[in-house]
């Protein structure tokens, strides 16, 4: 159950902040404002490669992605003296994870729902808009909300995935569309969140949904037409016909099906959702693969088998799409570990020889350094807490597996879990330093396989237990032993030596991707709210502003007129802001609010930043006195788990930035089959479910949801108790 909004009092709310308006197009200004704008994304592959100090033309700055700016104009000398010199509210709220791009002054940043903007990146004025108007129900098939990355930028276009599968191109000086195409199977639950890159004239594009039960794959299109120039699979399809590469056919043995589960009817997954890299040395595209569909292995391939090209790097020819090399860093996915992190190219000195490499920390816990011209590993180490493998195996580059780690039907407790040792937030490699800086987490996870395994099309199917998580959690508070937090790092890495350099400590474990400079800094920020400078060589702290807004996007730095400025979106969000985290200390909860902003900071700023007005009330509505069928509260409890809690979270722990069902206005109660069977709030991001769930189904959920709602307000009304106690 997801939603645009945060509550779902409809006569409450529908006047707030919370059915904020798109912002629309705006006039362009001057003409010489409509000059700079046509000029601005006049970039093509030259530009990037020449890497301009003061521009940020592609996601991860240059096509290395590295995410290192060789400014220096703010540096540890000065840092100290930084402030805001502008804001932009988005008029969204929900996460926002794109790293603005800028050119000759003109910013170009993404938000949820898919929403573009062109900023004067001076003094963040809008220049325009465009709404590509995703459906509202399209959120229900969003594993991870309704977030997007960011654009890429080409000889005057710029191009943007939508959340419903769309690639779009518009038209640098209006943001009017030149034209769009559709990437996938409407019948099917795809996603594009992640941004595209643009290589040779072909705009490529990868796409999400493993969870919702399809088969991934990268496409590239024309620049100019939009035309379909290839696709690459990233797993193989139906083996009763034929396959679509060699490479897949390769695959195929690696796959071992079962009379009652067929991947290919499950979909299989492998979608690469994000990490796309080309290195011009090598004229190969790098390509991170995502975890299988289903997660459970013992559900997707009975048979066992690696499941080629699951949770991997493969190297494509960017001509054809063919396949070159791949390396697999977890044959046989289980665990939701994609390999979709940010890969990283760079040249690094290991020993005595100088080795073009690709730097990777991947969900599952171990840091990689890879040839980048033939796939071979060079070395892996773990940089967080690791127990599902004891290590590497240095001479087949294979995992050293425990023997428990591929879990049956009782609970396995393992380290990292299906959020990472390190999610989508993109690392940073800083080569003064020698220093890769990942925004590490560092959590337990009760996995569990479904008993008996089934299969439900248009439903939340990982082969896992939600529910049976639900209860171990539940058993042991109970027992006095509650389950140690999710902890939140910045952790500098050496990449030569497999060892950590320094790391802070965060407040929360969900935080924002890394930005580092030649002025000798990293930037980052955290689900708190606080956006902060610190020294790339040591990790001292030498300034910080509460921007008031969790942030989790990535920060980047430009020039304007000579002088530099820093941005970043704040707009707290994504898989570890819609999951269950009982996190008091973010943002969100601090300040009862989740709209987005776009903030530029430079040197003697000197704007204001203010807490928007709380839109999410505090405390719990009284719920309907009802009295509760025990039955009904444990189907619910296991239906809402199965459908709801991954974005309503588990034990109905709501961050905040969906609705905390237990605490809904008082005529919500009533509204449950209008809003969950009938789609009452569709336009809103809460989908019906009418194709799975059924009446009953929705009591069932409402009797499980209703009954937390009472415990809770007996919590916060110990006077309600007593009475309850007295009858």
């Amino acid at each position: 159950m997801t939603s645009r909004i945060f509550a779902f009092g409809a006569a409450t709310l529908a006047a707030g902040l919370l059915f904020l308006a798109p912002s629309g197009n705006a006039e362009s200004g001057t003409a010489d404002m409509a000059a700079k704008l046509a000029k601005a994304a006049n970039i093509d592959g030259k530009d990037i490669i020449a890497e301009k100090p003061g521009d940020w033309l592609s996601y991860g700055r240059n096509y290395h992605e590295q995410r290192f700016s060789p400014l220096t104009a703010i540096n540890t000398g000065n840092a100290a003296k930084l402030g805001a010199v502008w804001e932009f509210r988005t008029n969204t709220v929900r996460g926002l994870e794109a790293t603005p791009l800028v050119s000759d002054g003109v910013m170009f940043v993404t938000g949820s729902w898919s929403k573009v903007w062109a900023l004067d990146a001076k003094t963040g004025k809008e220049l325009w808009a465009y709404d590509p108007q995703v459906p509202g129900q399209w959120a229900r098939y969003a594993c991870c909300d309704v977030v997007n990355r960011g654009v890429a930028l080409w000889k005057g276009g710029v191009f943007v995935g939508t959340l419903d599968g769309r690639l779009v191109k518009l038209d640098a000086e209006t943001g009017k569309p030149l034209w769009q195409v559709n990437t996938i199977d409407k019948s099917k639950p795809y996603t594009i969140t992640g941004a595209p890159r643009v290589v040779k004239g072909l705009v490529l594009i990868g796409n999400g949904g493993a969870e919702y039960g399809v088969r991934g794959y990268l496409s590239a299109y024309d620049a100019d037409t939009g035309k379909l120039a290839w696709r690459f699979y990233v797993v193989p399809g139906d083996p009763s016909k034929p396959q679509e590469s060699k490479a897949l056919e390769k695959a195929l043995p690696t796959w071992k099906a079962s009379e009652k589960f067929k991947w290919w009817e499950l979909g299989g997954g492998g979608t690469p959702w994000d990490s796309i890299v080309y290195d011009p040395e090598t004229d190969l595209i790098y390509l991170g693969t995502g975890n299988g569909s289903p997660w459970n292995r013992h559900m997707r391939s009975p048979g066992g088998g690696d499941n080629l090209y699951l949770s991997s790097i493969v190297a494509l020819k960017p001509a054809t799409g063919d396949l070159a090399w791949y390396y697999q860093e977890t044959p046989g996915e289980n665990w939701d570990y994609t390999a979709t992190q940010s890969l990283v190219i760079a040249d690094l000195k290991i020993d005595g020889k100088l080795r073009k490499v690709i730097m990777h920390a991947p969900k599952n816990g171990f840091f990689y350094v890879v040839d980048r011209t033939n796939g071979k590993l060079i070395s892996a180490k773990p940089y967080t807490t690791v127990t599902w493998a004891k290590g590497i195996d240095p001479k087949t580059g294979r995992p050293i597996e425990n023997p428990d780690a591929r879990y049956g039907s009782s609970p396995t407790t393992l380290m990292p879990g299906p959020i990472g040792g390190h999610n989508w937030q993109p690392m940073a490699y800083n080569p003064e330093t020698g220093l890769v800086y990942i925004p590490v987490i560092d959590g337990t996870f009760d996995f569990t396989g479904q008993k008996p395994l089934s299969y439900e099309k248009g439903a939340w199917n990982t082969g896992t237990d939600f529910a049976a998580m639900g209860r171990a959690i539940l058993a042991s508070i109970k027992a006095g032993n509650p389950p140690p937090p999710v902890k939140g790092y910045i952790r500098a890495w050496n990449p030569v030596t497999q060892t950590m350099a320094w790391q802070v400590p965060m407040t929360g474990a969900w935080n924002s991707g890394m930005l580092t400079t030649a002025g000798g800094l990293l930037f980052a920020g955290g689900s708190d709210g606080i956006f902060a400078a610190y020294d790339a060589k040591t990790g001292k702290k030498l300034w910080s502003e509460d921007l008031k807004t969790g942030i989790i996007a990535p920060a980047m730095t430009y020039t304007v007129d000579g002088q530099q400025y820093v941005a970043v979106a704040a707009g707290w969000g994504g898989s570890g802001g819609l999951g269950a985290t009982g996190d008091m200390e973010t943002a969100l909860q601090k300040y009862r609010t989740n709209e987005g902003r776009i903030f530029a900071f430079k040197l003697g700023g000197t704007h204001q930043i203010a807490a928007l007005p709380p839109v999410i009330p505090r405390g719990v509505p009284k719920p309907p006195d009802e009295k509760l069928d025990s039955a009904m509260v444990t189907k619910g409890f296991n239906l809402f788990h199965r459908n709801c809690a991954v974005c309503h979270g588990v034990l109905l722990l709501s961050s905040g930035e969906v609705p905390d069902l237990r605490a809904v206005p008082p005529e919500i109660w009533g509204q449950y089959d209008a809003i969950v069977l009938d789609g009452a709030m569709e336009s809103n991001g809460m989908a019906s479910f009418k194709d799975i769930l059924n009446k009953n189904d929705v009591a069932a959920i409402r009797a499980y949801v209703l009954d937390e709602a009472h415990k809770l307000y007996k919590s916060e009304h110990p006077e309600a108790k007593k009475a309850e106690n007295k009858k």
